[in-house]
């Protein structure tokens, strides 16, 4: 089952994600131990599915974890 932008919002708020910006997005960030600052940003179209590709990237690039460490801390 593709993640919604639900999925990717209740992640952000489970895992002490800081809400930096509200506007037509919601932005988060959270500072690392080593002081590295990951973003990502979640659309208020929170029914709708994240396209595989840029869901990928936003794994890899943003949240920077594997697919099923996602799922553990978003349910």
């Amino acid at each position: 089952m593709p993640p919604t932008f639900r999925d990717l919002k209740r992640l952000c708020e489970r895992d002490h994600w800081s809400l930096v910006r509200s506007a037509d997005y919601w932005s988060y960030e959270k500072v690392l131990d080593d002081g590295r600052v990951l973003r990502t940003k979640v659309s208020r179209a929170l029914h709708r599915e994240i396209p595989r590709g840029l869901w990928e990237r936003i794994l890899k690039q943003q949240l920077q974890i594997a697919e099923e460490k996602f799922w553990r801390r978003a349910r």
